[in-house]
C-alpha cells in the first residue's frame, strides 16, 4: 500500500481529531466579526478558499484568500492565517515577514519546530494528520475540517460521508476516462481547484476546474464522449442534462463536498496506477516547494 492509499483511508478519524482539536485553539482563530486573510500555496491556497467563502457565507467577517505570493501586503486585516503543510514554504515565510507585525498572524502546520512556527504570533499542529507522501491528502481536509468545525458546522454527517466515500465503487470508471471537469459553487470551488489538482500532481491527468455557473461560458465546448464533469454540491439548474447531452458523463450526488473529495483522491489513485505512476513521488514535485534566495 502506498503511503497516499493509507493516508486517504485515514481521513475520517482525522476528521473526528480536528473536531476534538478545535476547543485548544480556538483562541488562535479567526474571531466573528475580523477582517480576515487567508494565504496558502498549491493545495493549502485552495483549502483557503473554501474555508474564505465559508467563513463569510456564515456571517463571520469578511475573508479573502490569497496564494501566499499573490498577498496584497498593503492591505489592512484583523488577522492572517497560513496554511502549510511542511512549515517550509518559502512563499508563506516570505509573507509573514513582510506582513506589519502589529497584524496578529497564525500558522495551521503538520510539522512541529518548522520555520513558521517561529514567524507566526500563534501555531496550530496537526502533526497527526501530517503526511508521507507528497502529494496531500489528509493534511488539507483535516485542515478545513479544523475550520469547518471552528464556524460552527456539525460534521457528523461529513464524517459519515467519507467513511461511504472510501468503500462506495468510483462514480466512473478510470480505463474509460480521457479527460475530466471539476466544478463547485461557494466553497466548493476551492474543492473542485483541488481535486483538478490531485488528477494533474498524482496521475498526470488532463483535468480543469471552474466556478459551476461559469462552466457555460465557454469550457463547455470540451465536453462530448469519454469524458466527465463532476460537480461538487448541488449542480446548476439544468447542467446535468446541458452536459448529458454532450455525450459527457456527468456526475453529482448528495455525499457532504468535502467527503466526495475523497472521491476524487481515490480516483487520482487509481489513475496514476493505471498508468503505472508513484503517487508519493509525483513527477517534478517534492513535499515543500523551498526557493533558492535571489
Amino acid at each position: 500500500m502506498s503511503h497516499a492509499e493509507s493516508e486517504i483511508a485515514s481521513q475520517p478519524e482525522c476528521w473526528r481529531r480536528a473536531v476534538d482539536h478545535v476547543s485548544g485553539n480556538a483562541a488562535a482563530l479567526p474571531r466573528p466579526g475580523e477582517r480576515v486573510a487567508v494565504a496558502g500555496c498549491g493545495t493549502s491556497w485552495f483549502m483557503a478558499q473554501s474555508y474564505a467563502a465559508l467563513r463569510e457565507s456564515a456571517g463571520h467577517g469578511e475573508t479573502d484568500s490569497f496564494a501566499a505570493s499573490e498577498f496584497p501586503i498593503d492591505r489592512r486585516y484583523d488577522r492572517v492565517l497560513v496554511i502549510t503543510r511542511s512549515g517550509t514554504t518559502t512563499e508563506v515565510l516570505d509573507l509573514l515577514r513582510r506582513l506589519s507585525p502589529e497584524i496578529p498572524t497564525v500558522a495551521i502546520t503538520g510539522t512541529p519546530d518548522s520555520p513558521v512556527t517561529s514567524l507566526a504570533g500563534e501555531t496550530v499542529l496537526l502533526e497527526w494528520a501530517d503526511e508521507k507522501s507528497v502529494v496531500q491528502t489528509r493534511f488539507a481536509t483535516t485542515t478545513l475540517s479544523l475550520l469547518r468545525a471552528h464556524l460552527g458546522q456539525d460534521l457528523t454527517t461529513a464524517i459519515a460521508d467519507a467513511e461511504r466515500a472510501l468503500t462506495d465503487p468510483l462514480p466512473i470508471d478510470p480505463a474509460s476516462l480521457d479527460q475530466i471537469t471539476f466544478l463547485g459553487r461557494g466553497w466548493t470551488y476551492g474543492l473542485a481547484n483541488e481535486a483538478a489538482l490531485k488528477l494533474r500532481e498524482a496521475a498526470t491527468f488532463w483535468t480543469e476546474a471552474y466556478p459551476g455557473m461559469d462552466y457555460r461560458h465557454g469550457p463547455i465546448s470540451i465536453a462530448q464522449p469519454g469524458r466527465a464533469v463532476w460537480c461538487f454540491g448541488p449542480p446548476p439548474n439544468g447542467l446535468a442534462d446541458e452536459v448529458t447531452r454532450t455525450g459527457a458523463t456527468f456526475i453529482a450526488d448528495s455525499l457532504d463536498p468535502l467527503a466526495d473529495l475523497i472521491r476524487a483522491q481515490r480516483l487520482a489513485l487509481a489513475l496514476a496506477t493505471q498508468r503505472g505512476l508513484d503517487i508519493d513521488q509525483p513527477r517534478h514535485l517534492t513535499r515543500s516547494v523551498v526557493l533558492e534566495s535571489s
